[in-house]
């Protein structure tokens, strides 16, 4: 499988040029802020200004290390670091992210006048959806966004996973793209567009076979018109955009899916170059039925008028002979009759 991980995609992404010491004192006095979720009807498409994260100021210069254990790097890159680490009144496991506002390509402004970088509003705004990755708490200070977010253990990126394993059977696949489609779905439906969908921004619970969805920060608002611009991952990007630089936020993402089934049963992504994208020509190296191979068929369509929708996809007759674990239940009972708690572990009350 060619190596396409830069950084920390398999963890979490940042935007910030160089590591900071987050435990320098003098550098973090805070301005914490507690930012709990508004209920959100799943059934509405919502725009940017409609949509106002309930933001409570909860201390003015509170250090980060007052709340949370700062510990090891998780990884670093071109756009910079995230640490491991741990919520002091109970111990949970968390990610530290810190975005430095000035290297922030994305920004939105709410209806109420704050301005928020796009990836942390478009985290708020589907952090109802199940299998999302939990928003926790975000600090504010002059010059940047401290963000926390669960960190689950046990856990590895699709990638590493595939990587690992070779292509997946069927059925296994089946189970992990109906979870991605549902979360997409689910995530559109909020009025959001990922844009990155891919393995290396999926985790794969290894005890329960549960996926989290991470990094929106390729994201944007979703709309009907075309987008102009794009900063996923190429050999995820769909021929429209290689030939004409526009391309519509849901026919993309059927595309990236599209690749993603692909990578599940065949090990691998089927284009690396965009003369490979812009042919489209499949070539497989395992046996696929040939349902399999006809989703797959469809949602690489050259012509993005002839893609499935999501709810196409999920009714297509490969789609239909599995049942997705319920995520929605904070226990479920292994075969064996263990109970398992596959809980976020999230919270989001004040501290």
């Amino acid at each position: 499988m060619i190596s396409r991980k830069i950084g920390v995609a398999s963890l979490f992404s940042c935007t910030m040029s160089q590591p900071q010491d987050l435990g320098r004192e003098d550098e973090y006095e805070l301005h914490q802020q507690n930012i709990v979720n508004n209920n959100v009807n799943l059934n509405q498409t919502f725009h940017s200004s409609h949509f106002i994260p309930r933001v409570k100021s909860y201390k003015e210069k509170e250090m980060l290390e007052s709340y949370y254990e700062v510990e090891e790097v998780l990884g670093s890159g071109g756009f910079g670091t995230v640490y491991a680490g741990y919520r002091r009144r109970d111990g949970l496991a968390v990610a530290i992210k810190h975005i430095l506002k000035k290297k922030v390509s994305s920004w939105t402004q709410l209806a109420n006048g704050m301005h928020v970088p796009m990836e942390l509003h478009l985290l708020h705004r589907v952090q109802h959806v199940p299998g999302v990755i939990k928003l926790i708490d975000t600090f504010e200070r002059h010059d940047s966004f401290i963000i926390i977010m669960e960190r689950p253990e046990n856990v590895k990126d699709l990638f590493d996973y595939i990587t690992e394993r070779g292509p997946l059977t069927e059925n296994d696949a089946r189970i992990f793209f109906t979870q991605i489609v549902n979360m997409v779905h689910h995530i559109e439906k909020s009025g959001v567009l990922h844009r990155d969908i891919k393995d290396e921004n999926v985790l794969v619970d290894l005890k329960t076979g549960l996926l989290k969805l991470i990094d929106f920060g390729s994201g944007t608002i979703l709309r009907e018109k075309d987008y102009d611009d794009f900063d996923g991952t190429r050999v995820y990007s769909p021929p429209e955009w290689i030939c004409n630089r526009l391309y519509n936020g849901r026919q993309a993402t059927v595309w990236s899916l599209g690749i993603l089934l692909f990578d599940l049963v065949n090990g691998d992504i089927p284009f690396e170059q965009d003369e490979q994208i812009k042919a489209a020509q499949l070539h497989y190296k395992t046996s696929l039925t040939t349902a399999c191979k006809d989703l797959i068929r469809k949602c690489l369509s050259i012509d993005p008028q002839q893609r499935p929708t999501l709810e196409q996809i999920l009714q297509h007759p490969w789609m239909t002979r599995v049942s997705v674990p319920d995520t929605s239940n904070r226990r479920r009972t292994s075969p064996t009759g263990k109970v398992l708690d596959v809980s976020t572990m999230s919270s989001n009350e004040s501290l």
